[in-house]
């Protein structure tokens, strides 16, 4: 294990993998290409990395701060969290339309892609408990990396819909949904229960 003071590379490599799991930003292809139709047919790139890895980093050093400020708890914010992935599931298992359509790809662009759909709740919770067994150091590299990706396919989202087609990305959307309604009915499940 090559170690620099508090660095690891060993933790950097299992915190990158587990946020590049949670995250799931290739799993999101098909729902990042529905939103970028919906906002004029342009996502902001480094505007959602950014967003997203600025709600990542603010987390890590003050994630329970600043939900005990706003008297929430982190199994709040997890079932609101996981109630906005159950509907960008449903809109693309079914087809039914909940969002409206947003033409600024500003606003867009942070809300639902940085947050939720990138930093959502389940995002922010790993990052949080993440902190009980590694060093700030090495999860800071984590995000950081896992941010280079999340811009990569951002930026590259028209060549990957090009390499999948209409038919696969249609696929794709289909049995991405189920999985998001999956997460989703499976955080509140966890999270509902420490509330009521």
């Amino acid at each position: 294990m090559f170690q620099f003071g508090n660095f690891s590379f060993q933790e950097v490599l299992t915190i990158t993998f587990t946020l590049f799991a949670v995250i799931d930003i290739l799993g999101s292809i098909p729902i990042l290409v529905s939103l970028r139709d919906k906002m004029g047919g342009k996502i902001k790139a480094n505007l959602a990395t950014l967003a997203s890895g600025g709600l990542m980093i603010v987390f890590l050093f003050l994630g329970k701060q600043f939900l005990s400020l706003l008297g929430l708890d982190v199994k709040s914010f997890a079932v609101a969290g996981s109630i906005v992935i159950f509907i960008l599931g449903l809109e693309m298992v079914l087809g039914i339309e909940f969002f409206k359509p947003e033409k600024d790809a500003k606003s867009g662009s942070v809300v639902p892609i940085a947050f939720p759909l990138i930093a959502g709740s389940g995002t922010l919770t790993t990052i949080m408990s993440l902190k009980a067994n590694y060093a700030d150091v090495n999860i800071l590299i984590g995000v950081l990396i896992n941010c280079i990706a999340i811009f990569l396919v951002l930026h590259s989202l028209k060549w990957i819909e090009k390499v999948l087609g209409p038919n696969g990305l249609s696929v794709m959307r289909k049995f991405f949904g189920v999985i998001l309604l999956a997460i989703a009915v499976k955080m509140f499940a966890v999270n509902a229960r420490g509330l009521l």
